[in-house]
């Protein structure tokens, strides 16, 4: 398992459906090495990588989103669907893996990426209208979500520094079987699944554990 690409992106404008704004999803490979660290609480803080820029704050970023990573054979399944390339980066990912199944990684797994850096997985990604502008795919934000194949959410353990071809290695996989599928189900399309991720305990994204929380209440009142 290795990190195949390190990605990164500054705020660039980005126009869609007649509205301008700003954003930082369109990611590039950089290739000397790259600090990650805890960026801080969600609201005010954005990436775990430096140089990495999130421009809605509200929706990304913070510690518990600090590191987005996707697999890239799961790239290569949609460049086959949308016939087209997509580079490291296109779906906004900072960590491009090769060897790691991102899909059925659990919540609390955690990943030792180089020497240094440790990071647990947290939540899936959902996909958002800038998304859908990013890929310029009619119906994406469906068709996406459809597939079931959203990436990883994670947070800084153990900051340090990362560069492609380091070596990704799982240090710790917990025995719960709450995985990267199970939770964007429960995030997207089966609501009744989110009692679920509770057994996944202190890892699970905190946003994450509230919605569940509140679908139990909605339950039972």
């Amino acid at each position: 398992m290795e990190l195949l690409s390190v990605n990164v992106g500054r705020p660039r404008p980005m126009e869609y459906r007649g509205a301008t704004g700003s954003t930082g999803i369109g990611k590039q490979p950089v290739d000397g090495p790259v600090a990650v660290s805890p960026p801080g609480p969600k609201g005010v803080a954005g990436s775990g990588l430096a140089g990495d820029a999130v421009v809605n704050l509200q929706h990304h970023g913070g510690d518990d989103q600090a590191v987005y990573a996707y697999a890239r054979e799961d790239l290569d399944v949609w460049e086959k669907e949308l016939g087209r390339e997509l580079p490291a980066g296109m779906f906004g990912e900072n960590l491009t893996t090769r060897g790691v199944d991102v899909t059925h990684a659990r919540i609390g797994e955690r990943w030792r990426v180089g020497s240094r850096l440790l990071l647990e997985v947290t939540s899936a990604r959902i996909p958002c209208m800038t998304f859908q502008g990013r890929l310029g795919e009619p119906g994406w934000i469906k068709r996406f979500t459809q597939a079931g194949v959203p990436g990883a959410y994670l947070r800084v353990v153990e900051p340090g520094e990362i560069r492609a071809g380091d070596p990704i290695t799982v240090e710790h996989r917990p025995d719960h079987d709450v995985t990267i599928a199970l939770a964007f189900r429960g995030m997207t399309t089966r609501r009744e699944m989110l009692p679920r991720l509770l057994e996944a305990g202190e890892a699970l994204h905190p946003e994450l554990r509230e919605w569940a929380l509140k679908y139990i209440r909605t339950q039972e009142a």
